[in-house]
């Protein structure tokens, strides 16, 4: 015969002042944890952007035979680890934000207690733990990532591409060129940022629209709580 699955044991609430204080604790330290977690994970994907950006611009701007297309490249990959950050930023705030929310109504108040907190802080981290849901969108969380650190990698990568193109001692052809040039004019700069069958004009617009959207992502990007101060990510 099959046994009658036995029914859940009900696990015990806390039940005293102190039982509370306890499980509060812990479950701090597991959200601070989680949100540790996290966190390494974005900075290892900016940590991985940043040897992505030094090694190109190494292989590029070290000889003038190196193509201008490495650039280009290396823009598409820190844009790659652009949207993978942007994806584990949803979810340490995700973690982050519970943190914040018992640091704020909760442990403030037990150092130096100040007007009433919000009363329906509780409720809203129990809808939190049951049903957990991203805070932010995905295109918020590529802007703040972009504001936040990977706009200064994109004007690098930038800034170099113009001077690679631009110049002529960076170029295959500043090899014959005299040693007083060092720029090329406007027709020479199109001709050497031609990438392939691609024409050089052409290149340089979807630049130009490329870079005109990053600066339209990061400043569409929402600020943080003014409430969580300066000390954010």
């Amino acid at each position: 015969m099959i046994a009658a699955p036995r029914e859940a044991l009900a696990l015990p609430f806390p039940k005293t002042p102190s039982e509370t204080i306890t499980v509060l604790a812990h479950y701090h330290r597991a959200e601070i944890a989680r949100m540790a977690g996290w966190r390494d994970r974005i900075d290892r994907t900016t940590n991985w952007a940043i040897t992505v950006i030094a090694a190109m611009l190494s292989v590029s701007l070290s000889t003038p035979t190196a193509h201008h297309g490495v650039l280009l490249f290396a823009m598409l990959l820190v844009m790659l680890l652009l949207g993978i950050e942007a994806r584990r930023y949803r979810f340490f705030d995700v973690y982050r934000t519970r943190v914040r929310q018992l640091e704020r109504h909760y442990y403030a108040e037990v150092f130096a207690p100040g007007p009433p907190s919000d009363p329906g802080w509780t409720r809203r981290l129990a809808e939190d733990l049951r049903q957990p849901m991203f805070h932010i969108s995905l295109r918020e969380a590529f802007g703040r990532r972009l504001r936040r650190n990977y706009g200064w990698m994109f004007a690098i990568l930038l800034l170099a591409w113009v001077l690679k193109i631009t110049s002529a001692r960076l170029q295959e052809t500043g090899l014959q060129a005299s040693v007083g040039e060092t720029a090329h004019g406007l027709p020479e700069i199109l001709a050497g940022a031609g990438l392939g069958p691609l024409p050089g004009w052409l290149v340089l617009a979807g630049v130009a629209a490329f870079y005109a959207w990053l600066l339209a992502a990061g400043l569409r990007a929402g600020r943080r709580d003014p409430d969580d101060g300066s000390v954010h990510v």
